[in-house]
Parts: C-alpha cells; sequence; structure tokens
C-alpha cells in the first residue's frame, strides 16, 4: 500500500503521467520533463514572474490559474499590432494557447497555480523599450 502524506505546493510540483500515476517532485520549470507539470507559487513582485521574459509552451496549452491576488496576462502579438493583455483576479483562470508567447505581471503579491507539458518550454528576453499594458 503507498504511503501518503501532505505535500506542499508551494515547495514542490505534481507531476501527472499518461498512465495514471500522480508524483510529487522537485519543481522543474524549464528542460526535459514528463507528464503534465502543476505548480502554485505565492509570488510578491513583477520579478517572481519574471516580466522581462517570454514564455512559451510548445507542446500544450497552459492554464494560468489565480488562487489569490491579481495578475495581467500579456500575449506577444503573432504579426505586427501590441501585446494582448487580460486582467485576472482570484478564481479567474486563463488558458494560454499552446506556442503562443506569453508573460505576467501582477496587481499585487499573489499565489498562482500554473498546468501545462512543460517539455521543451522556451523563454526569451524581451526587447529593450517593450513595455506592457
Amino acid at each position: 500500500m503507498m504511503k501518503t502524506s501532505p505535500i506542499d505546493l508551494f515547495h514542490s510540483a505534481i507531476r501527472l503521467y499518461d498512465n495514471g500515476r500522480v508524483q510529487a517532485e522537485e519543481r522543474q520549470m524549464h528542460g526535459e520533463l514528463n507528464g503534465w507539470t502543476v505548480a502554485t507559487f505565492h509570488v510578491e513582485t513583477d520579478e517572481d514572474v519574471h516580466p522581462d521574459y517570454w514564455e512559451m509552451h510548445p507542446g500544450a496549452e497552459e492554464a494560468v490559474c489565480v488562487l489569490a491576488g491579481g495578475v495581467r496576462i500579456f500575449l506577444r502579438p503573432e504579426g505586427p499590432g501590441s501585446e494582448e493583455a487580460t486582467t485576472l483576479k482570484a478564481g479567474n483562470v486563463f488558458i494560454v494557447p499552446r506556442g503562443r508567447w506569453h508573460r505576467l505581471e501582477l496587481d499585487g503579491p499573489s499565489d498562482l497555480m500554473s498546468i501545462t507539458l512543460r517539455n521543451g518550454t522556451r523563454l526569451e528576453k524581451r526587447a529593450e523599450g517593450q513595455s506592457g499594458a
């Protein structure tokens, strides 16, 4: 019989595998990772969410869930134009399309949850002088 105990989601990640296995493990946000990652974060400042970088997940959509606080999620334009911004408050979720570059800015201290396939996740520095909404 498997021994169970509470897991602190603010310090660990949960990995969901296709074979039905669920495993708690050390949080890894990039690299070659199998299965879906569920990760929860307490963030205080914009620096905690790397607002000066775009992020993209080529293998899946990402659910960005706001558990407490509020954030603005920005999608990089796919052609000419400006960033698309969406404001999220506690209890909201935003589904980032697969392969779409995105970034976050905080409205204040927040608790966030991210659910996605992290395998192949990429980060790209924002161009100098780019700003959000």
